[in-house]
């Protein structure tokens, strides 16, 4: 079976066949006829290019790391089944009584503004102008890449906890675009055991 390539193998290969590619340079022979120097270099440089777009191509790419254990016609479950009993909170609400729900589980309709990049494990839900990440229970699952811009339904608990600036700016990295979505400080975010995705926007 063929293997794909992560990103993070990836760089490590543009970066080794970089350096690789420049100690090879740097050992041509000032003997060798300009015409075969030439030809090197340039066969250094077809490496380097080729490394960095087979990165390119694994960046762009959508990434399913889990199986949906539901599907219809019109969306795809992850996670658990999502429980329709569990009581329906705005996201507006929650946010701005987070305390009152804490240790509670929550059934929310939400935007989801932005998703990590690397894996899908967690996503920035947003309802106007109130925002909460949502991560995964025991980071059992995923949801894909691309669902940005969608209308999901969650089912979680409210927890609250301190975020330290390193995995603010941990988190921010992995969504991708220099975002600041994710604040350092006491936070409270929502462990969902069940995540209801649209197949489109």
């Amino acid at each position: 079976m063929r293997k794909h390539l992560n990103s993070d193998s990836v760089k490590t290969i543009s970066g080794v066949g970089w350096r690789i590619c420049v100690r090879i340079g740097l050992a041509v022979s000032p003997q060798l006829d300009a015409g075969v120097r030439h030809m090197k270099y340039l066969a250094i440089i077809a490496v380097f290019l080729a490394a960095n777009v087979s990165l390119a191509e694994e960046q762009g790419k959508v990434l399913r790391l889990s199986e949906p254990v539901e599907q219809t016609a019109d969306s795809e479950t992850f996670g658990a089944t999502l429980d329709e009993a569990v009581p329906e909170v705005a996201l507006e609400q929650l946010v701005s009584d987070s305390k009152r729900y804490e240790g509670s589980p929550v059934r929310l309709a939400v935007r989801v503004s932005q998703v990590c990049q690397k894996k899908g494990c967690f996503f920035i839900a947003q309802d106007g102008d109130a925002h909460m990440r949502v991560s995964f229970k025991d980071y059992g699952f995923f949801v894909p890449t691309d669902i940005s811009g969608r209308r999901v339904t969650l089912v979680g608990e409210v927890v609250g906890r301190e975020m330290t600036p390193e995995e603010a700016a941990h988190y921010n990295e992995d969504l991708g675009e220099k975002s600041v979505a994710v604040k350092a400080g006491m936070i409270y975010e929502i462990v969902a055991t069940s995540v209801r995705v649209p197949r489109s926007g």
